[in-house]
């Protein structure tokens, strides 16, 4: 059977985008505790997990000309492909240098995916029910976020356990498009400008002129969400905590998110996203503050881990929809693109910075560092809509 409704094509959309977040929340902690165990340096282990993101980074730039041309089911397939044969050959080469390869290989695949699920959204959905749309996709992705750390939990059975099984649940995802009638024909809007690279960069400029701030909520979910799904596992275990105890505090982040994901969307749509995320920073650099101060507490930080989820869960799918508010609709996949750059930059120097800095305290300090960069983020968002304000009048 084929459909052919939005609906359907959303539901496919949201189970593949889930699964995609389930090999990233798996993969980020389960290497993490591997290298723990293996006396690899926190520096070491935050600068390997930028692998993944660097692959993010390199594929967001070569991403839109294949997507115009080629649509996206094929790219669907290629990234869900990847993926699944990428994750199950971590068992079978296993090296810090094959795995590194590994992680590039994964995030190009994946970037490739998440790239075409969310653009294809993004452009078909109506613009009064894009947040609404955004959240409930954010929280397919953020569900199978929160599922990857308690099967990264496996890794006590073998440490060929996880791999696998994850490699199994992503060939067995991606298959779904082929259920979607017409998804072989599926592209982007054309603005007729020829596909290069240039005109790409041409594209962003565009995007960065007219949606800067809004960019920084992306990166700044990459920022804490990469660096604590493998920061914080080294941290927690320096501390005094268990693998188990680890498990269960992680995916509380994302439990917030999902708990609030949709409500918060809604409100977006409401009261204005600018306006929402300025709140929801704040609140959030107080929660992580927090965290400091209770850093030696399971009970604390995994409370203080769901009152956060709750407030920074939605930043990315809030920031693209407050990207889509101040953009060109002609430039909506390269913002797309755009934002998977900046997502994987923050998420590439979230690792690097939290394990320079569990090393260089001897892991007496972490997540203060949050606090900072989320009031330098929220100090530019009430610039930005400033401006916006003298430019629009709204």
């Amino acid at each position: 059977m084929r459909f052919t409704s939005f609906r359907a094509r959303f539901v496919v959309l949201s189970i593949i985008v889930c699964i995609s977040g389930f090999s990233q929340g798996m993969l980020l902690p389960l290497i993490s505790f591997i290298f723990e165990s293996r006396g690899i340096s926190a520096t070491l282990s935050g600068f390997h997990t930028a692998g993944l993101y660097l692959g993010v980074f390199i594929s967001s730039f070569l991403i839109e000309a294949p997507m115009r041309k080629y649509g996206y089911q094929k790219l669907i397939i290629f990234g869900g492909l990847f993926v699944g044969v990428s994750l199950f050959l971590f068992p079978i080469l296993d090296s810090i240098m094959f795995w590194f390869i590994l992680r590039v290989i994964i995030g190009i695949a994946d970037n490739v995916l998440h790239m075409s699920t969310q653009t294809w959204l993004t452009s078909t959905t109506p613009q009064h029910k894009i947040g609404k749309v955004i959240a409930v996709y954010g929280l397919f992705f953020s569900l199978g976020f929160m599922i990857g750390p308690k099967v990264a939990d496996l890794v006590v059975y073998g440490t060929h356990v996880p791999f696998v099984l994850s490699s199994v649940i992503t060939m067995l995802a991606w298959p779904l498009i082929f259920t979607l009638k017409g998804a072989s024909e599926a592209k982007p809007d054309s603005d007729n400008v020829p596909i290069t690279l240039l005109s790409t960069l041409t594209n962003f400029k565009t995007v960065i002129v007219y949606g800067w701030a809004a960019l920084m909520f992306p990166m700044l979910y990459g920022f804490y969400e990469s660096s604590l799904n493998s920061n914080f596992p080294v941290f927690a275990m320096r501390n005094g905590f268990e693998i188990s105890q680890v498990t269960w505090i992680l995916p509380m982040f994302n439990l917030g998110a999902i708990l609030f994901q949709l409500p918060i969307g809604a409100l977006g749509d409401r009261m204005g996203r600018g306006k929402l995320l300025t709140w929801l920073v704040a609140i959030g650099s107080i929660g992580f503050l927090l965290m400091e101060l209770n850093k030696e507490s399971f009970f604390m930080l995994t409370a203080l881990f769901l009152m956060t989820g709750v407030a920074c869960g939605s930043m990315y799918s809030l920031g693209l929809g407050y990207l889509t508010d101040v953009i060109p609709r002609t430039h909506i996949a390269a913002g797309n693109l755009l934002i998977s750059i900046i997502f994987s930059i923050g998420s590439i120097l979230g690792p690097v910075f939290g394990g320079s800095l569990i090393s260089l305290s001897n892991g007496t300090l972490y997540f203060s560092f949050f606090t900072v960069v989320m009031v330098l983020v929220l100090i530019g968002n009430l610039i930005f809509r400033y401006q916006l304000k003298n430019r629009t009048n709204f």
